[in-house]
Formats: structure tokens, C-alpha cells, sequence
């Protein structure tokens, strides 16, 4: 897969956290591990080597949101703003 298209997938699980938020704690921790393992493997493949400091660093911020925001001030909102951009270029690289 494309990176964009892996970085949309992590997209759709962050948005899926932010909806479960308040209203599912389980179904928000699934999705939260589905996201941190579409980007452990994203990380993990040699393709994106070149880009293993944003990879590993958005992936600190997903933590981070995940567990209030104190570290960096990361929110759901703006990941999910984030990886949107992914999701709108995979969709055009169709």
C-alpha cells in the first residue's frame, strides 16, 4: 500500500478513538490499538525509512492525545485533521 493510503487507514481508527470517546471506553481502546499497530507496521516498513522521525513522532502525539495531551498537547481533533490529508490522497491516487 501506498503510504498515504496506510496513513488514511491510521486516520480512520483516530477518528473511530474520537467518536468512542465518551461514549465506549472498549470500543475507543480497540481502535486505539488497531492505530498504534497500522502505524507500527508503517513504521516497520523499510519503504518509509526516509520518513521513520514524522512516523515515530506522530505516533508519540496519537499516545499523547490518547492519554490527555500533557506531553505535547496533542488532541484527537487535530490528529484527526492530520491524517485526513493521507485519506483525501489516497482517495485521489485511485
Amino acid at each position: 500500500m501506498p503510504l498515504a493510503e496506510q496513513l488514511g487507514n491510521v486516520g480512520s481508527e483516530v477518528g473511530r478513538i474520537a467518536r468512542w470517546r465518551e461514549k465506549d471506553s472498549q470500543a475507543c481502546e480497540k481502535a486505539f490499538h488497531r492505530a498504534l499497530e497500522l502505524l507500527d507496521l508503517t513504521i516497520g516498513d523499510p519503504r518509509w525509512k526516509g520518513r521513520l522521525k514524522e512516523l515515530t513522532r506522530v505516533r508519540e502525539f496519537l499516545c499523547d492525545a490518547m492519554f490527555g495531551g500533557h506531553l505535547y498537547g496533542s488532541d484527537l481533533v487535530g490528529l484527526d485533521r492530520y491524517f485526513y490529508h493521507f485519506a483525501v490522497a489516497a482517495r485521489a491516487g485511485r
